[in-house]
């Protein structure tokens, strides 16, 4: 019977420019209320997402001009492939390995296109194998990290031996826009920052969680939830329903199905670790799952110091988690376009 795959090093990495709430509030007044009839109306969402700062790929002033897709994509490579390199050094280094180390490298970004993709970019760099293995993988949203991990932990499970790289790198705040102001992109404003998470998995006995199990559960009918949208002058983001009310009517049912598919049940799980999509999702998770409310602390302060990182958030708390200690069984979970939640039941390492 194989080994089950564990998580050897996990490390972040935080976009270069820092944005605080107020700030953006004062810029979205000025450039929005002229724009959006009714647009103070929609500021307390600024208040109420959470969030005192985030990170963001480029300076308050860039994103004060219109920009089209040439100039969204030079961004986001330019940026995006040095936040995969320390990312990845960063984990491989808490690791004890180098990149020719890494028999396969699964890199999560839904932010921007990049082909050749990322890891390619970043090769000749980190200094990665020639046979290396690239699994690069579009279009998860926020449930990217959760999935991201699942997928590695599934590779490293199956080639028993072998060094596998989940890279994650989401750069949301280029998608900030100026024109065709819709409510969504508004809340995208009040929510998103940028971020980059690694993390380094094998089969053995090092490390400090174990992956016990994966699992998915994608809502029929419920493409409209969470999305892009391909715009003429980008990506632009589709918030159609909203996301609280679903996620605290329907998550634990879903939830309860897949434990119970594992032979477990909610009271199996000493800590769930969530994606904070927004401090409204978070209370609405808290509330579906009768947790105590205030419970998910990490979720919090996660998303009041980063904001909405999209992919990485989930990671971000996780490795918050590592850091305090985590119990003998977590359940980390995100939801995502499909409308999807993507969980990993992990086991503390003995």
């Amino acid at each position: 019977m194989s080994k089950p795959a564990r998580i050897v090093a996990l490390a972040t990495a935080d976009a270069p420019h820092t944005l605080s709430q107020p700030d953006v509030v004062e810029v979205a007044r000025t450039l929005f209320s002229d724009r959006f009839p009714g647009f103070d109306r929609m500021l307390p969402v600024f208040d109420t997402a959470g969030i005192k700062a985030r990170q963001s790929a480029m300076p308050m002033e860039w994103y004060l001009t219109p920009r089209g897709w040439p100039e969204r994509t030079r961004a986001y490579l330019d940026v995006a492939v040095g936040m995969f390199e320390r990312a990845a050094r960063a984990a491989l280094d808490r690791a004890d390995l180098k990149a020719a180390d890494v028999d396969m490298i699964v890199t999560v970004s839904s932010t921007g296109i990049a082909t050749p993709s990322l890891e390619a970019r970043a090769s000749a760099s980190l200094g990665f194998r020639p046979d290396a293995a690239r699994v690069p993988v579009f279009g998860l949203g926020c449930a990217g990290g959760v999935t991201g991990l699942a997928l590695a932990s599934k590779l490293a499970k199956a080639s028993p031996g072998a060094v596998v790289l989940l890279v994650v790198v989401e750069l949301c705040t280029l998608s900030f826009r100026m024109e065709d102001l819709t409510k969504a992109d508004i809340v995208a404003t009040a929510l998103f920052g940028d971020g980059a998470a690694a993390c380094v998995l094998r089969c053995g006995e090092d490390g400090f969680a174990e992956v016990e199990a994966t699992a998915e559960h994608t809502w029929p009918d419920t493409l409209d939830i969470m999305g892009w949208r391909v715009d003429p002058t980008g990506l632009g983001v589709i918030f159609d329903r909203a996301i609280p009310p679903f996620a605290r009517t329907n998550l634990r049912e879903a939830i309860v199905g897949i434990l119970d598919r594992q032979s477990l049940g909610l009271d199996d799980v000493d800590r769930f670790i969530c994606h904070p999509g927004g401090m409204k999702v978070i209370d609405a998770i808290e509330a579906s799952l009768s947790l105590q409310q205030g419970c998910l602390e990490s979720e919090r302060a996660i998303l009041a110091d980063h904001g909405n990182m999209s992919a990485p958030t989930a990671l971000y708390v996780l490795d918050r988690e590592r850091k305090r200690g985590l119990p003998d069984r977590s359940l980390l979970t995100a939801l995502g376009p499909g409308f999807t939640l993507s969980t990993l039941t992990l086991r503390a390492a003995a």
